[in-house]
Parts: structure tokens; sequence; C-alpha cells
């Protein structure tokens, strides 16, 4: 017997008494457990913070979840700003425009390296299906800040002089040089994802760990809906009909999607459609057999690239090319030789999907 056990039984005389004890200690112990059961199930209040509005050319969405009441509507219109500065065609006195203009002395941001080396690495690893010098491209057929003109085969082979990512280089001092001062940029078809990794980073940096946030349709997930008690889900654009055709929880990644089934314009004399995705392999508008692709990837830069590529890519090159890309999952909707809507997904995607 332990001598505080001792020292804690000495004074009882009689039963009564030994049983008076026990009874206490009992419901003391009892007492001290539902403290401790309480203060574990009371669970601290979570709070739904959201920002929306207009940038880059589309709607935003931001939700970021935190036991305090929180407002970053300043820092988030400072990304945009920042970015817009940077790499907006639409903006005369943006760097890019000024380098798309033929100025060699600008000396470009960190932003604006960043997505430079990662079209480089895009670029090459798809074969140059991903180009974002095909700026003079996307302006020539109406779909950029540039004048539309009246494509044919002779221009076209003319405009692909200006067209290769090969053909420009970054310098060590932050300056870019080019072959041919009329090659123009295009960053539009991995900015956005940019700016939505980089929204992310502030977030982060301001301590937080769940939040959706969701740009134009591309969208970047972290932690959980702890608002809700339940995993972040996200729904796919049908790219034949205004609804979702499914959806997928999103776990700590990002989602781009590009389609043709939105952006195209018909030619008022000819009547023929163009799609906006210009393929930087041959110049034409490709208005292939493929209506939407959708990538999962680790940031959102990555998935936009690769979503924009894919549209160009045949679809067996698609397929084969994912097979060996553990960091990226694909959903692809395409026609088939009938005509008839199918869809191809990876096995990673696959897992994602929130089954009905």
């Amino acid at each position: 017997m332990t001598d505080w056990l001792k020292s804690n039984l000495s004074f009882l005389s009689s039963r009564e008494s030994v049983y008076q004890f026990l009874k206490s200690f009992r419901w003391g112990v009892l007492t001290i457990v539902g403290c401790l059961l309480f203060s574990c199930t009371s669970e601290p209040k979570i709070y739904k913070n959201q920002n929306v509005g207009g940038a880059l050319g589309t709607s935003y969405s931001l939700i970021y979840l935190s036991k305090d009441r929180l407002d970053f509507q300043k820092e988030i219109d400072s990304v945009f700003v920042v970015i817009n500065q940077s790499m907006s065609t639409y903006i005369p006195t943006s760097d890019i425009s000024k380098i798309n203009q033929g100025d060699s002395t600008v000396v470009i941001d960190q932003k604006f390296r960043d997505v430079f080396e990662l079209s480089k690495e895009v670029y090459e690893k798809t074969n140059g299906h991903f180009d974002p010098t095909v700026g003079v491209l996307v302006d020539a057929w109406g779909f950029g800040p540039g004048k539309q003109l009246q494509m044919n085969k002779t221009r076209i082979d003319s405009l692909m002089d200006f067209v290769g990512f090969d053909k420009v280089r970054l310098n060590d001092n932050n300056t870019i040089s080019k072959t041919n001062a009329a090659i123009r940029f295009d960053f539009n078809a991995i900015a956005k994802g940019y700016a939505i990794d980089r929204l992310g980073a502030l977030l982060v940096q301001k301590g937080l760990n769940n939040f959706l946030i969701e740009v134009g349709g591309e969208v970047l997930a972290k932690g959980q809906n702890t608002f809700a008690k339940r995993r972040w889900g996200v729904e796919i654009q049908d790219p034949e009909a205004e609804r979702a055709r499914n959806a997928i929880y999103l776990n700590n990644r990002a989602m781009a999607s590009s389609g043709n089934y939105r952006k195209f314009r018909i030619d008022s004399v000819t009547r023929n459609k163009y799609v906006h995705t210009v393929d930087p392999k041959t110049g034409y508008t490709k208005n292939s057999k493929t209506l939407g692709a959708n990538v999962l990837a680790n940031t959102c830069a990555v998935a936009d690239a690769y979503a924009t590529a894919f549209m160009v890519m045949d679809l067996q090159t698609v397929i084969e090319f994912v097979s060996k890309k553990e960091d990226l999952e694909v959903y692809i909707i395409y026609l088939n030789e009938a005509g008839e809507t199918q869809e191809y997904m990876s096995e990673g995607f696959k897992e994602a999907v929130i089954k009905k």
C-alpha cells in the first residue's frame, strides 16, 4: 500500500467513513473528467470570410476560414494590380505591353520572371504545344487587344516567323531579348493561374490554412471547409450545356480548365467559327474534337498552362503524357468519330470525383 493511500485512509474508522470517502473521491474524478471532456468538445467558432469582385477580365471569389473576422480586400486588390502592371496585354503601360512594342530596356519583376521560366519549362515539355509567343496570332485571329486581320495561308505563314519561345531569352539583368522585335508575348493562358497561386501565398502568409480561391473558373484549395465540416468540393462545367458535368474534392491542389465552348467568334462574311485556342505549331485556331480539358496540379499556374496545351495536343498524346507525370491528373471531354460526347479521366482524377 502506498504512503499516499495510507495517509488518506488513516482517518477512516468505520465502513461508513470508507463509503463516504470513496463516494466523494468518485464524484471528484467524474467532475474532473467532465471538465476535460467539456473543454475538448467546445470547438472555437469558425468565421467564413469572403471577398468577391472582378479582376483580370473575369470574376473572383476568395473564401478563407478563421477564428476571427478578417478582410484582406486591400491586399487582394494589390496582388491583382501588380500582376496587371506586369503582364496585362490590355494595359498599354504594362511591362509586357512595352516589351511587345519592342522596348528591350524593360526590367521585369519577379512575377514576370516566374511566369516566363514556367512557360519555358512547359513549352519544352509539351514540344512547343504551349507557347506564350502566340500573341501576334491571337491578335490576328481577333482574340487579343491588337488588330484583327483577314487570315489566309500566306499571312499565317508570315506571322509564324514571329512565333516560338526558342526565339526569346531572359537575360541575367532581367531584361528580355527577342530575335525579332515583332514577337509578342501573351501570358493569358498562365497568368490567371499564377495570380491564384499568389493569392494563396498571401493567405498562407497571413497564417491561414483553410481556403478556396476561384478566379474565372480556375481554383486552388487548401485544407478543408471547416465551416461546413467537410472537404472542399468544386464543380466542373459541362462544355455543351449550362450545368455542372461533374464535381470533385479538391484537397491541397489546384484545378484549371480550358475549352472552346465559350470563347469563339463567327466571321460576319464567311460565317466560319473561329475558336480562341491557337495552335502554335500551325498558326491556325484549333477547332479540334476536344471540347474541354481539366487539369489537377500542385499549383494553378501549372494546371492552367497544361490545360491550354492539352486543348491543342491529340487525345492519345495527352493520355501518354499524363501517365508519365505524377504531379498531373486530367479529365478530357471530347467527341468521338461518330460525333458523340465522350470523356477520359486519369486514375488520380477518378479518385477525386464526388460519388453521386
